[in-house]
């Protein structure tokens, strides 16, 4: 006893006031505030700090990965100062970036135009090239059945020639068609020609027209014409002076031919 009065003993003071602080809220760290508490409340901030996620107030979505925190009143100090930052960041930057990925918003970059492709044979080569090539594309297409004068690739080169008729004899629409594929239409206006005989007047008319005779070598490219009967395309002037030739309608197809230089009575120039 002191005065009078009875003292508590030290250990029951401490005890009662041990459950009082315990009792009592988490209160942020003070010089009032006990150990055990502020161990307690070093152990919540070091798992906040393992956790970003919580110490943003975000929840793991149901497809995986973290939420954006929402937009609030409550959020948290740290969510705050992040949309704080987002909102001073400039928008022109902010749009740049948008656009990098897909190529929007970029200035000066025109898309590639790789021009078009020729719809002719052997383009960029003279038009005799050009016809031999076109020519030689099509050796070995026969009539079906043999003798008709028709088949899908003969009624192409009818196509060629104005006013065609089916089932005609078809060497002068051959040349019609292979000159159009070169670029070089021959008749009036470029409509094609139906007969050797129209070729060799059309021939004449435009100073194409090459009587055969001595002395006289054609071109590769140049038609060769058989009197009124027969028009096919030179392919080339063979060493010895024989004439290397494409013909439609030669034996029911269009074939590879070797001529004799006297065989033909003219020539037709393409060149």
């Amino acid at each position: 006893m002191v005065g009078g009065h009875r003292r508590v003993p030290a250990l029951f003071w401490w005890a009662g006031a041990h459950s009082s602080l315990n009792a009592a809220p988490v209160l942020p760290i003070t010089s009032a505030m006990s150990i055990e508490t502020t161990l307690l409340r070093v152990d919540a901030i070091r798992q906040a700090l393992a956790d970003p996620a919580k110490l943003i107030g975000s929840e793991v979505g149901a497809a995986g990965g973290t939420e954006a925190p929402s937009q609030s009143s409550s959020a948290s100090p740290f969510a705050a100062a992040l949309a704080q930052a987002n909102a001073s960041y400039p928008s022109s930057i902010a749009s740049s970036a948008e656009g990098a990925g897909s190529g929007a918003g970029l200035t000066g970059v025109e898309p590639v135009d790789y021009g078009t492709l020729p719809a002719s044979l052997g383009a960029g080569q003279g038009a005799s090239s050009r016809i031999v090539a076109a020519a030689e594309s099509q050796i070995g297409q026969t009539e079906q059945p043999p003798g008709s004068n028709e088949s899908p690739a003969i009624a192409e080169y009818r196509a060629a020639t104005a006013g065609a008729e089916p089932g005609a004899p078809w060497c002068a629409y051959f040349v019609s068609w292979a000159a159009r594929q070169a670029g070089e239409p021959i008749g009036p206006n470029g409509a094609g020609l139906g007969s050797v005989s129209e070729i060799w007047s059309w021939a004449q008319s435009t100073g194409r027209a090459v009587a055969n005779g001595p002395g006289v070598v054609p071109r590769p490219g140049d038609l060769i014409v058989f009197g009124g009967e027969h028009v096919g395309i030179v392919r080339e002037v063979l060493p010895d002076g024989r004439i290397a030739t494409i013909e439609g309608n030669y034996e029911n197809k269009v074939a590879a031919n070797v001529r004799s230089a006297s065989e033909a009575t003219g020539y037709v120039s393409m060149s």
